[in-house]
């Protein structure tokens, strides 16, 4: 099962070592799902992790740990073509990943703007919460 996370959730799993985040990138630590990932994801995270507000719940060292085995964990997508479906341009990149690796999944926290869609293509968008229901976690 090829599996998007959004950055919200990848930080999540980051500050909070026993969140339902952090399960399903230990799922994607085992092999149990297939975390897709490209360079605007390694980008905005870097980014994301060093504002002052994450980083008073995180060291750098445990970001650039995490980016580090991200880039060797994860299916590395270019992403060629350009998408233009979410209300935040912000976020085009992650329909735009899950298009292009044909994911299962986007899972993410942003209601508003990702979750609202649903869906985008083969990719159904689900919380964490859902994708740990259907994995059985």
């Amino acid at each position: 099962m090829r599996v998007v996370l959004d950055t919200n959730i990848l930080i999540s799993a980051l500050i909070s070592p026993k969140s339902v985040a952090r399960q399903i990138y230990e799922a994607a630590r085992s092999g149990r799902i297939a975390l897709v990932s490209c360079a605007a994801q390694f980008d905005e995270f870097r980014r994301v992790t060093r504002y002052p507000r994450v980083q008073q719940y995180i060291r750098p060292s445990e970001a650039g740990t995490m980016l580090n085995e991200l880039r060797e964990l994860a299916i590395y997508i270019e992403v060629n073509e350009k998408v233009d479906v979410s209300p935040d341009p912000a976020d085009n990149f992650l329909f735009a990943m899950a298009q292009a690796s044909q994911a299962d999944y986007l899972v993410t926290g942003d209601k508003e703007d990702v979750l609202a869609l649903g869906r985008h293509g083969k990719t159904h968008i689900v919380t964490v919460r859902k994708l740990i229901e259907i994995l059985k976690l």
